[in-house]
């Protein structure tokens, strides 16, 4: 029971999520979908496992060519925002360890579109034939290896984060950031350090009825998620044996044979754990992605893990939240490199017909590192605190030179693309400060 309280009070601290009365309403709106809705044409729908018709939550639907992409949410739905003076071309929807699928976007609809993805199976070869026949053993093996098969070295890394709060389909929130992550050697019991680049906010607190959702943890609600680094915020010691793990299927990824091993909690523990797929490189041992959500099994239990302050008369749960981590190589060695969260709440008023549905993401993606030499953390006031709340530490549009012609947050363009331009205003911030 310790050990179960102790699990609990990691994640909690994790991702975080304050909701206060909203007492002074103001106005900063600089979304891309300020622009008139007309100049848009929009499609919605769901990517689905086409055998079993089960949802594929983080599935990529991008508009080949351009920058236009969206991701599904919790329930495999989504939404593509394409200008309409695009008329033509097809859009690619992929999934991890699925077969990708090329669409004519002049077959899609305005709504109810249904999109059913092949996984991508691959034959173990008779090289393969002394695989371990254990996937639990295996799981725990990789997770022994992390010091071998990652990075060993005390790297900086810069990296950019984005949130975003919707209620239900509309963005009412968005902040985003470049930070310095200074990562220490995975084999390493010290924590990581975050220090804060650049950030800035856009906010419509006119839809946010009378309370402000904000997030609290910033980056590290996103860095957490690298299960390598910090195991304990999903498999703690010991619980890993509070888990049922089977071989689901093989597949290729970047021409590397790639395990897919499903999890689930045991169904005799009643407190909410965690499901989903981890993506095991077969050769090395190496977690190269994960998969992942948690298991609401109780309302009231989902909602003390991640509920910090609510107003009176307030009812606040989750309905859903997933992760997902993925991992780069670089020779021989493996680093954190993509990870997100995605969070829907109820909000339940007492003197209220309906309720409200809110959706939280945050993703950062690493744009690049180089190593520590020294291993020097920042000073502790220049550190981003772990209970930071970026929205509130966000300055507006305060630094026009930095972002540029990335001068509006564009909520529907991929983080990819926020990253290209990000870049280009960090390599010439650099050869200014020369």
């Amino acid at each position: 029971m310790r050990l179960m309280t102790h699990f609990y009070q990691k994640i909690a601290f994790v991702f975080l999520m304050l909701v206060g009365l909203l007492l002074c309403p103001t106005h900063s709106w600089a979304f891309q979908e300020n622009q008139d809705d007309n100049d848009f044409n929009q499609y919605r729908g769901e990517v689905v496992d086409e055998s079993t018709d089960k949802p594929l939550v983080f599935a990529t639907i991008s508009v080949e060519g351009t920058n236009i992409s969206t991701i599904t949410n919790t329930e495999g739905d989504f939404l593509l925002k394409v200008p309409k003076d695009i008329t033509d071309g097809n859009v690619i929807v992929s999934f991890l360890g699925y077969k990708n699928k090329t669409i004519p976007l002049l077959q899609f609809q305005p709504e109810d579109n249904k999109i059913g993805l092949l996984v991508s199976v691959t034959q173990l070869s008779e090289i393969n034939i002394n695989a371990p026949k254990d996937a639990k053993a295996l799981v725990k093996e990789t997770l022994a290896r992390k010091g071998e098969n990652y990075f060993d070295d005390h790297t900086l890394m810069t990296a950019f984060y984005r949130e975003t709060i919707k209620k239900r389909r509309r963005n009412v929130s968005l902040s985003e950031a470049v930070v310095s992550i200074y990562k220490t050697p995975y084999n390493s019991a010290r924590n990581d350090a975050v220090e804060l680049y650049k950030a800035r906010k856009s906010t419509d607190y006119s839809k946010l009825d009378t309370v402000a959702l904000k997030l609290q943890g910033g980056p590290f609600n996103a860095l957490y998620v690298d299960i390598m680094k910090y195991p304990e915020y999903i498999f703690a010691e010991g619980s890993v044996d509070n888990y049922t793990f089977s071989f689901d299927r093989s597949t290729r990824i970047n021409d590397r044979l790639i395990y897919v091993i499903k999890f689930n909690q045991l169904e005799t523990i009643l407190e909410p754990l965690y499901a989903g797929e981890l993506f095991i490189d077969v050769e090395n041992k190496t977690l190269t992605s994960a998969i992942y959500h948690l298991n609401i099994t109780d309302r009231d239990m989902a909602a003390r893990l991640f509920v910090r302050r609510k107003p009176s008369g307030v009812d606040v749960w989750p309905t859903e939240v997933a992760y997902r981590v993925d991992y780069r190589e670089k020779g021989g060695k493996w680093y954190y490199g993509y990870s997100s969260v995605m969070m829907e709440f109820k909000v339940d008023w007492a003197d209220k017909l309906f309720n409200s549905v809110y959706s939280m993401t945050a993703e950062m993606a690493v744009t690049d590192w180089e190593k520590n030499v020294d291993g020097q953390l920042p000073r502790n006031r220049e550190r981003v605190k772990k209970s930071i709340i970026l929205s509130d530490e966000a300055i507006g549009f305060s630094d026009p030179d930095f972002w540029g012609e990335y001068n509006i947050i564009e909520p529907e363009k991929s983080i990819e693309s926020a990253i290209r331009k990000i870049q280009r205003q960090l390599r010439r911030s650099q050869r200014n400060s020369k």
